[in-house]
């Protein structure tokens, strides 16, 4: 499989990943995994089952030919994805995806990974040295410990949401049965999950590529570059329109540039 791990796990798209040299650490179901890159892909630890590995690393999409669509709709894009080719889009396991990102809310990167290591020693299975994302019932069984996780104005949505998916008021598995438009509809419907948390969770949880999330990064290079600005609605609709099917890895492209630039600001 061709993979990049620095783009891949380093960008926010998950947030259980952590590098440590040239290891990467993270935590797939039941699995802490460690991965370091190699001349012909990744070396694997720790995984019990190769075929969730590559399902999660989305081994079937085929990044040569989605870079070859999207350079015929943008060559801007194009050359940005020659600076990190094996960058891959995840697919992560439905309500993790859910419950991570309606953690996400207004806050960065660092933030969202303490939040979310933080309920997961509160409430998952302990895996030796790490602990599982945890169930709904977890959370419930649990509650008790969340107010140490810090989570703020976050809690009581974090909560709710985990009574509601264990109630079976939302089904996390039968939303993939959705297309884009029905799975961001029933995403909003959810307390704390507005339009840009919607996207995040159709793209990563549910494998729509067609996606197109929309952060200040994103907002500030589609200006720059394209000349559109505006609503959260009118920038992700162009993104989607100029971009395809493939709109998700075009903003994956243009969020890596602006990732990289910002850490590279003294």
């Amino acid at each position: 499989m061709d993979v990049s791990l620095d783009p891949t796990l380093g960008c926010g798209q998950a947030h259980r990943w952590r590098r440590t040299g040239e290891w990467w650490e993270g935590v797939i179901d039941n699995d802490i995994v460690r991965m370091r890159q190699t001349d012909y892909g990744a070396e694997v630890e720790g995984c019990s089952d190769m075929g969730r590995l590559m399902r999660y690393f989305r081994s079937e999409d085929d990044l040569d030919a989605i870079v070859r669509e999207i350079s015929e709709r943008d060559p801007y894009v194009a050359s940005l994805s020659e600076h990190c080719p094996g960058l891959r889009i995840l697919k992560q396991d439905e309500w993790e995806c859910l419950a991570t990102y309606l953690l996400a809310t207004n806050a960065n990167v660092a933030r969202i990974g303490k939040m979310v290591e933080s309920v997961c020693d509160a409430c998952g299975r302990d895996l030796g040295g790490r602990h599982a994302f945890p169930s709904p019932k977890d959370i419930l069984d649990n509650a008790e410990r969340i107010p140490s996780c810090r989570l703020g104005f976050r809690e009581g949505r974090f909560i709710e949401l985990a009574r509601r998916v264990e109630d079976g008021e939302i089904d996390p598995v039968a939303i993939s049965e959705l297309d884009y438009e029905g799975c961001v509809r029933e995403l909003i419907g959810i307390k704390g999950v507005g339009p840009k948390v919607a996207d995040c969770v159709a793209i990563f949880g549910y494998g729509h590529l067609e996606a197109f999330p929309v952060d200040v990064r994103i907002q500030k290079v589609v200006e720059e570059m394209y000349g559109v600005s505006g609503s959260y609605a009118k920038v992700s609709a162009f993104g989607r329109e100029r971009f395809g099917r493939y709109a998700g890895y075009a903003q994956e492209f243009l969020y890596h540039s602006k990732f990289i630039a910002s850490r590279r600001t003294p």
